[in-house]
């Protein structure tokens, strides 16, 4: 399916125009309230209700997303974030008291969460509902005012969120700016002053963010990807492990930054391992995989092509099939893969997953440290030697035992990458936090002032120093 609607730039001085109605509206502190933040989230989960329909069908548009991977990953995926948010929000914006040394006796510490200001927040064309709501719902939650760029390269979605921000939203609290972003994000940063900066997508396109922010010292999230790895020790359920492998690869058709890219299975197991990942693929998409409704168009040409590019390397051992008219890709599996190749070098974000065999653990670390700081990491084994030796060595954002990428999906957890994976993280309190300043205070009482801290200083006031300090 080709799109045809177009997505045109929001022009520079309507840019300037919203963000300076938004910092006008935060400096009225009307943000600050907790009634408001209140009603903005329910008024956000009250409008994707209505809307839920039109959602998957604007998903399904752009790449021809099933409605069941749509409502998870995208729709209930936020109910989820914004019921968590709802639930604690109140505890979480209370000012926190802390001890206080008794050198500054007699005082009181505290700290206030204090929203930033004015954000902009940059969605990812790969889940670009969810993506790009989920920060927003932080930010909201936190007391900022945003400015939200969708993704140009899914634009049936991408106008949906902008008509339904533009009618239910007052433009001085959420705005929506449409274009390229090549184009238009440049051109965000460089006209104005934001107080935060969050971003999901690809490294190359973090690291241009990264110097967008730089000259202004803006503080910017950077939820980015790389080479997440799975492990597959040898003692393990090979059944469930071939599930749960197979529903993080192949869900979105592997367009997941957290999708395993590649397999490490022990040398033991690996034949009757690639066996059970053979049922469950049949099993999940059938015989003909690019038939199926539950397999995810690859988003546009230039990732298609890039993907089918892959297929040249390596040995494959179940898959290889596409459908150039669909453009579909079937799971495919493909081993013999060199240091040299792209799908050892690069993130894959498809439904191909090449597979390496090892011996020891040893072996399996230092061919993840090849590729290091993954944004997720999976190992599935019932050992917890094996689980302690993989969890003290590798470096990784978050990641799951004896399962696969739904770690995201628990707000209690903080989610982010760690290196060149990322910096920062978000969802439930992690993103709330994310969006405010921790704002430090410190109140002393006068009924009481030890003379011996001030000047002129004596013998005795460096006894009294070292008793208070020692």
């Amino acid at each position: 399916m080709i799109n045809s609607l177009k997505i045109e730039n929001t022009p520079i001085n309507t840019q300037k125009a919203i963000f300076k109605a938004q910092r006008d509206f935060f400096d009225s502190q009307k943000t600050k309230d907790y009634q408001f933040r209140k009603a903005q989230l329910q008024k956000l989960k009250s409008l994707i209700k209505d809307k839920e329909e039109k959602i998957m069908e604007a998903l399904a548009k752009d790449f021809g997303k099933p409605p069941f991977e749509s409502y998870v990953t995208e729709i209930g995926f936020l109910y989820d974030e914004i019921n968590f948010t709802l639930k604690n929000l109140k505890k979480w914006m209370n000012p926190k008291k802390v001890g206080t040394s008794f050198v500054h006796f007699p005082s009181k510490s505290k700290i206030i969460y204090e929203p930033k200001g004015v954000t902009l927040i940059i969605g990812p064309w790969n889940y670009p509902f969810q993506l790009l709501l989920a920060p927003v719902i932080a930010a909201i939650s936190a007391g900022n005012t945003c400015i939200i760029k969708p993704p140009e390269e899914t634009p049936n979605i991408s106008h949906l969120v902008q008509d339904l921000i533009s009618k239910n939203f007052a433009e001085e609290f959420l705005a929506v700016v449409m274009g390229e972003g090549r184009v238009v994000v440049p051109e965000l940063m460089e006209n104005n002053q934001f107080d935060h900066v969050f971003f999901t997508g690809s490294v190359p396109v973090g690291k241009i963010i990264a110097q967008l922010a730089a000259p202004k010292l803006v503080p910017v999230t950077l939820e980015l990807g790389g080479k997440s790895p799975a492990v597959i020790d040898e003692k393990t359920n090979l059944t469930v492990a071939a599930r749960r492998v197979s529903f993080g690869k192949l869900i979105n058709s592997g367009q997941t930054c957290v999708a395993p890219d590649y397999l490490l299975v022990h040398e033991n197991i690996k034949e009757d391992f690639l066996d059970e990942l053979r049922a469950t693929i049949m099993e999940f998409y059938g015989i003909s995989p690019t038939e199926s409704n539950d397999l995810t168009q690859i988003v546009n040409q230039k990732r298609y092509d890039i993907l089918k590019s892959y297929l040249k390397e390596g040995k494959i051992v179940f898959g290889g099939a596409f459908d150039d008219e669909k453009r579909k890709i079937e799971p495919t599996l493909i081993e013999g893969i060199t240091e040299n190749d792209k799908l050892f070098r690069e993130e894959i974000f498809g439904p191909i997953l090449p597979i390496f065999s090892y011996k020891t653990n040893d072996e399996a670390l230092a061919i993840i440290r090849k590729n290091p700081d993954p944004l997720a990491f999976y190992l599935f084994t019932s050992q917890s030697s094996t689980e302690n030796f993989f969890l003290e060595r590798v470096r990784f954002g978050g990641g799951a035992i004896n399962n696969t990428i739904v770690h995201l999906a628990n707000p209690e957890l903080p989610f982010g990458g760690v290196g060149s994976s990322g910096s920062g993280n978000y969802h439930g309190k992690s993103g709330f936090l994310t969006f405010s300043h921790e704002k430090s205070v410190l109140k002393s009482g006068t009924w009481f002032d030890l003379r011996k801290k001030y000047p002129p200083f004596d013998k005795n006031s460096m006894k009294v120093i070292k008793f208070l300090m020692k």
